[in-house]
């Protein structure tokens, strides 16, 4: 995807190639699904979590960032209500927490992991 960059005063800074390419994959990420902030580091095999977060944190809010995530499937901390709207509506597999008595459900990483190669189901 081609973003725009800076070219006049008062413009947005330039994206950065790194910020670019996660977020590129971020909006590859199909409708129901999720990467972890680790398997985009991997799936570029450039930087890591933290690299993939910050990247996110900056400029991820143009893309579907509900479905950048924690490896523990915890929805991002402060956006968890806009996040569960997101993953209510696209039918992501979600954890039932009644059980545990948590009041935010987790996403259920074994059935919503996607791993940038297969079809979603």
């Amino acid at each position: 995807m081609t973003r725009m960059h800076a070219s006049e005063p008062g413009d947005p800074p330039e994206l950065p190639d790194y910020a670019e390419r996660v977020l590129d994959v971020a909006e590859l990420i199909p409708p129901g699904r999720v990467m972890t902030y680790g398997d985009i580091a991997e799936w570029l095999g450039d930087g890591g979590p933290r690299q993939v977060g910050r990247a996110m944190a900056l400029y991820g809010g143009a893309v579907p960032w509900w479905r950048v995530v924690r490896a523990d499937g915890k929805p991002l901390p402060g956006q968890e209500t806009r996040a569960l709207e997101h993953y209510r509506t696209e039918g992501t597999p979600l954890r039932d927490t009644t059980r545990t008595g948590r009041d935010t459900p987790r996403i259920d990483m074994r059935r919503a992991r996607w791993d940038g190669r297969t079809a979603p189901h």
